[in-house]
């Protein structure tokens, strides 16, 4: 009986510790969350160090707020002391990924920690092979989740600065380049995708919610960001990649390649983007990345081929061929476009035009196929009117063109606007519509455009 009353006991006794317990990790907790909601984050910190050694595994707001708080350290702090705060943050995103692991997808936090030494390797004596291998395990550990711009750009500077040291080799490096570039090209997939179905919704004349507008500005945002970032990582790369240097690089490595349907596919794409098209090795690379695995991309290729050799006919049966293949929007899209730009250089506008539209009709959150349509028209104003004012209409309609591409881009709304503007003061102005009288008329635009533009009201 005596027994059982002392087991009764201490089991009371542990039971009202345990309460007293979480009632302090509780109380810690929120005297944590208030000042650092507030920012008052040197209050802040002692808390959140108590509650942090005490009960790790209590609450993830330890690890959110803590965040805050020892990048605020950070901000602050200097030298040693700046040092010690820089290693800690590293540190606790450790510590939440033990303590909460299915909420800290090792590529996002990976690359975090990564950014954050290499963005302080100063003050941390990081060398860029240091900072190299910890990107590359980040990446390596969890690609998918490895999404911040930034980290993708930092990532492949360094394997630039490495190579250029000496330290990497040209494989080494081109590789690299397809994988984060193809990397961004997923994400802006991802991204435009989200972004189109509520152009789409706006188009059909529905108001977004206010919840579906602040989605709309972050998929904006991102695309914002992955579009500089691609741009610097090209210019980043720079002559590195020309003919001189890819055609010795997949010549010596073809042989053993020759069965590796994605080497052959991105030493394809590396040449056609560098225009390498007329070494004969592109005729290698693209005849066996097109019998080893038939594709749309190989058939695009084929079609270069047959543009090069001046037979414009196959070679659109081949573009053409390469659309059906692709199920997949925004690629169907992207290759729509480029066959535009080839249409487009040869002067077919009127083609060219048609291919730009599909293009739009697949991805209509990419503002460039505008763009291009303006500047045909822009191009062929001379040739498009019967008279000086008729033939100068063709610029409203270049104008027109050119804002649609800023309204649908985050990307191009600057350069869009700029470029409507040029094309407005090549049209006629006001006096000049007063002269002719016509303002509000609609004027008929012949040869390939086959549109009509209404003259503005005065």
């Amino acid at each position: 009986m005596k027994t059982k009353i002392t087991l009764l006991l201490s089991f009371l006794f542990l039971g009202v510790n345990y309460v007293s317990a979480q009632d302090e990790d509780s109380s810690t907790l929120s005297i944590m969350s208030e000042y650092a909601k507030a920012k008052n984050y040197d209050a802040a910190y002692k808390p959140f160090m108590e509650l942090r050694k005490r009960n790790p595994n209590y609450s993830r707001a330890i690890y959110v707020y803590g965040e805050d708080i020892l990048e605020d350290k950070i901000e602050k702090s200097s030298g040693a002391e700046q040092a010690a705060y820089i290693n800690d943050l590293v540190k606790l995103w450790e510590e939440r990924e033990t303590h909460f692991a299915s909420k800290t997808p090792k590529g996002e936090f990976g690359a975090k920690a990564c950014q954050l030494m290499y963005d302080y390797r100063e003050v941390l004596n990081k060398t860029d092979e240091e900072l190299y291998a910890c990107f590359d395990a980040a990446y390596k550990a969890d690609a998918e989740t490895f999404t911040n711009p930034k980290s993708l750009y930092t990532y492949f500077s360094l394997m630039v600065d490495l190579f250029d040291a000496g330290k990497k080799s040209a494989g080494e490096l081109f590789t690299k380049y397809d994988e984060v570039v193809e990397k961004v090209d997923s994400e802006v997939a991802n991204y435009s995708e989200n972004l189109n179905a509520l152009i789409e919704k706006e188009d059909a004349g529905t108001a977004l919610t206010s919840k579906e507008e602040r989605y709309k500005k972050s998929y904006e945002s991102y695309l914002n960001a992955y579009d500089q970032i691609s741009s610097s990582i090209n210019s980043k790369l720079g002559s590195r990649a020309n003919c001189e240097n890819l055609v010795p690089l997949y010549t010596k490595d073809f042989e053993a390649n020759k069965d590796n349907a994605v080497w052959l596919q991105r030493a394809a794409g590396n040449m056609s983007a560098k225009e390498c098209t007329d070494d004969p090795l592109f005729f290698k690379l693209v005849n066996a990345y097109h019998n080893l695995s038939p594709s749309a991309n190989s058939a695009y290729y084929l079609g270069i081929l047959k543009d090069k050799e001046g037979k414009t006919s196959e070679a659109i049966k081949f573009y053409e061929q390469a659309l059906s293949l692709e199920s997949d929007s925004f690629k169907k899209a992207k290759l729509y476009e480029k066959i535009g730009d080839k249409l487009k250089a040869r002067g077919d506008f009127g083609s060219a035009r048609a291919y730009f539209r599909n293009a739009l009709k697949f991805n209509p959150s990419n503002g460039r196929p505008h763009l291009k349509i303006a500047d045909m028209y822009n191009r062929s104003a001379n040739n498009c009117g019967d008279t000086n004012f008729n033939k100068r209409a063709v610029f409203w309609l270049a104008a027109d063109e050119a804002e649609k591409a800023g309204r649908v881009d985050p990307t191009l709304k600057s350069a869009a606007a700029q470029t409507a503007a040029n094309y407005r003061a090549k049209a006629p102005q006001k006096s000049e519509i007063f002269s002719e009288g016509n303002a509000g008329q609609k004027i008929n635009i012949g040869c390939w455009i086959g549109a009509s533009v209404t003259v503005p009201s005065l």
